[in-house]
């Protein structure tokens, strides 16, 4: 079930919320599913899912994931990390696809791209999927709320396409990667996940990145204890619900969700802009 909420506004605001050009924390808001519980969003989500296949100009092609259910979904594309292919984020990009998200897992043109062409590809697969007209997803976009997703030098991908990329309404960087970073002035809602026994992308690593992105910006920082570069892998908490969580936030507006952007205790290290 699909239930939309109109925050009181003037005419103006209104026309703007219409054309999804409205900030994401006044945007009408979206309320895909029944009211989250913590063991809820950290489990499948209400959605049954179906997947199709998808290729274009621009990126390596990959699966999409929509849910069986009429309705329109917000739009997330997910990047794999250096060397690595679209089966090693089916599982975290599935799940998320179950709460009621569109979400396009892609490879990238070689395993060894660098973020920057990574984040030009994930780009690319968001302008082919939303052009979509048939098989199952075919319908149920809402092709003004995108968001980018990935991991390792995908998640440098994710983080410099959001930087170069105003009208994305968030990303999510799991144990991102890349040499330099663009979201100095950065206005895209960012979350920056990292594992304590990364010895790949230390969280150093993240929380430059963190420390790099406005501060006017949303933004979070959690480090999970003992984790290692692989933990998004396996859809493993509280990486899972956490990702779930942002993007339902500010994809969808849906403050039914900011519940679960305070913290946890399995993170070592936690800091954001929140609360949201």
């Amino acid at each position: 079930m699909q239930r939309f909420k109109h925050p009181a506004m003037g005419l103006a605001a209104a026309l703007l919320a219409a054309s999804g050009l409205l900030s994401s924390g006044h945007a009408l808001a979206v309320e895909n599913g029944p009211a989250p519980t913590l063991a809820s969003v950290q489990a499948d989500g209400p959605y049954a899912v179906s997947t199709q296949s998808v290729s274009g100009t621009g990126f390596g092609g990959g699966t999409v994931y929509s849910p069986n259910t009429a309705g329109k979904y917000a739009v997330v594309a997910v990047c794999p990390g250096f060397t690595a292919t679209q089966s090693s984020i089916a599982a975290i990009s599935r799940r998320l696809a179950t709460h009621g998200f569109v979400v396009v897992t892609i490879n990238t043109k070689s395993t060894y791209d660098f973020p920057p062409s990574r984040a030009n590809q994930i780009l690319a697969a968001l302008r082919t999927v939303t052009a979509l007209t048939t098989g199952p997803v075919a319908g149920k976009m809402d092709i003004s709320r995108q968001g980018v997703a990935g991991w390792s030098m995908g998640g440098g991908g994710a983080m410099l396409a959001a930087g170069m990329t105003p009208g994305l309404k968030g990303g999510v960087a799991f144990a991102p990667w890349a040499q330099s970073s663009n979201v100095s002035s950065s206005a895209v809602p960012m979350s920056y996940l990292a594992g304590s026994a990364d010895g790949v992308a230390p969280p150093s690593m993240s929380t430059s990145f963190y420390n790099a992105t406005p501060g006017t910006t949303r933004k979070m920082l959690g480090v999970i204890r003992g984790a290692d570069h692989n933990f998004p892998k396996t859809a493993s908490q509280p990486a899972s619900y956490t990702q779930v969580a942002w993007m339902k936030r500010f994809l969808d507006s849906d403050t039914r969700y900011s519940q679960f952007l305070n913290g946890d205790s399995r993170f070592s290290t936690f800091r954001s802009t929140g609360p949201f």
